[in-house]
């Protein structure tokens, strides 16, 4: 399943990093997001209350190693998808 999250990033589908996944949930971007499950607190709270504000599911299923891995960068904690068939892919 984490391979799917490649295929977005090469489509050009992922914002990745707190920050930009932050803004994309601000911004109306975000159609999901991924959220490590070994984020720390702080970072689970800002990414959580701003999704929920927004109204936008958050999916706690990879560590950050796997997220990192699957859009080849290193230590992401938090990642949304801009897409809404690639978010769909995982909604199944």
């Amino acid at each position: 399943m984490p391979s799917r999250l490649g295929l977005a990033k090469a489509a050009g589908k992922i914002k990745a990093g707190t920050d930009f996944t932050v803004e994309a949930i601000r911004n109306k971007e975000a159609k999901l997001v991924f959220l490590a499950s070994d984020a720390s607190a702080n970072t689970k709270k800002r990414v959580l209350d701003k999704a929920s504000f927004y109204e936008v599911q958050v999916l706690e299923l990879f560590d950050t190693e796997t997220l990192s891995r699957a859009v080849g960068r290193t230590n992401i904690k938090a990642l949304a998808l801009t897409d809404q068939g690639f978010a769909n892919m995982f909604k199944k």
